[in-house]
């Protein structure tokens, strides 16, 4: 079943995710198997308090298995480094059927 991981970020310097922790997990997730079906900033928020303005991600997986591999693995582990201070992350993985034919 496949899984998705959902990305929703509040970026202090968008540059320097980009070209440091952007480009590093990017290439992480091909190599794992997963793609991504969004990338973009701005979003608004309709409900609750997280999330107004912030880019997200969301990246397709063959199941829950990969992404947590991805994940756990220690190259994404050296990536996220590039993240801290620069980002306030949250994650979710979900695994789903997709619902379209």
């Amino acid at each position: 079943m496949p899984a998705y991981m959902i990305v929703t970020a509040k970026i202090e310097d968008r540059g320097a995710f980009i070209q440091g922790y952007g480009a590093a997990a990017g290439k992480l997730v091909e190599q794992f198997g997963g793609r991504y079906l969004l990338r973009g900033p701005g979003a608004e928020l309709l409900e609750g308090d997280f999330g107004d303005g912030a880019s997200m991600v969301i990246s397709e997986w063959p199941d829950k298995a990969a992404a947590k591999a991805f994940w756990n693995s220690p190259e994404y582990a050296e990536a996220k480094k590039l993240r801290e201070g620069i980002a306030d992350v949250q994650v979710l993985l979900i695994e789903a059927d997709s619902i379209t034919g």
